[in-house]
């Protein structure tokens, strides 16, 4: 895979405009970008829509989690929209993920299951009530979501390789948390570096801010590229 395929970079900003001043100084150094709840938020439907028009790859990251009925409309909205990825939340349950599966239709358009975010660890699971710490979780959702059709999910580096050991290379691993090398863990609890994600089995990572607040994103991007090419 072209490595710029394997990195999105997060357009985690209010404005549409914040977003276009990214997307021109990352250039060519990437082709997806993640929208998530901050800018769909502020901007709609119609970021989204500006993006897939310039051709870059949306990798929508709303982590939908509601009743099946709802959650297939809103995917069903979401690929008209033209994205080629979007998140839901595992712990909706099966038939949850089956109704997203067959309202996404395009076959190209990857619906990535959410298994344990990566701003949690394992105590803070246990205040929540879930026992067996973080890769118990995530295998346990991941095994849920590929059985129901969904064609990757969404999990720290860190249980990466155990999920390739588990069900195979034949799956999408999109990787948040990612942080090059002497960079901040910001808000996450468990963070790797671009290298150690693919290593460790990853398809996708996912970056923002060190990209985004760069001086230079396009440079910061090649940066990641040389780690992950």
């Amino acid at each position: 895979m072209d490595p710029r395929q394997r990195l999105i970079v997060a357009l985690d900003v209010s404005t549409a405009a914040a977003a276009r001043k990214i997307v021109a100084a990352v250039g060519d150094s990437a082709h997806a970008y993640k929208v998530g709840m901050q800018l769909y938020t502020a901007e709609g439907p119609s970021v989204v829509g500006e993006l897939v028009g310039s051709g870059r790859r949306v990798f929508l990251d709303l982590k939908y989690h509601d009743i099946p009925n709802t959650v297939g409309a809103a995917v069903r909205e979401a690929a008209q929209l033209g994205v080629s990825m979007l998140t839901v939340h595992a712990s909706g349950g099966g038939k949850m993920l089956r109704a997203a599966v067959e309202a996404a239709q395009n076959p190209g358009l990857l619906v990535l299951a959410v298994t344990v975010l990566t701003s949690l660890d394992d105590v803070e699971l246990g205040k929540i009530g879930l026992r067996g710490g973080a890769l118990d979780q995530v295998l346990r959702l991941a095994a849920l979501a590929l059985s129901n059709g969904c064609k990757g999910v969404v999990a720290s580096a860190l249980e990466a390789g155990a999920l390739r050991e588990e069900f195979g290379h034949d799956f999408a691993i999109v990787t948040p948390g990612v942080r090059p090398a002497g960079s901040g863990p910001n808000d996450q609890a468990r963070v790797v570096t671009p290298a150690e994600a693919i290593s460790a089995g990853a398809s996708h990572i996912v970056v923002g801010r060190p990209i985004t607040e760069a001086s230079d994103p396009a440079a910061e991007a090649r940066a990641i590229l040389g780690q992950i090419g």
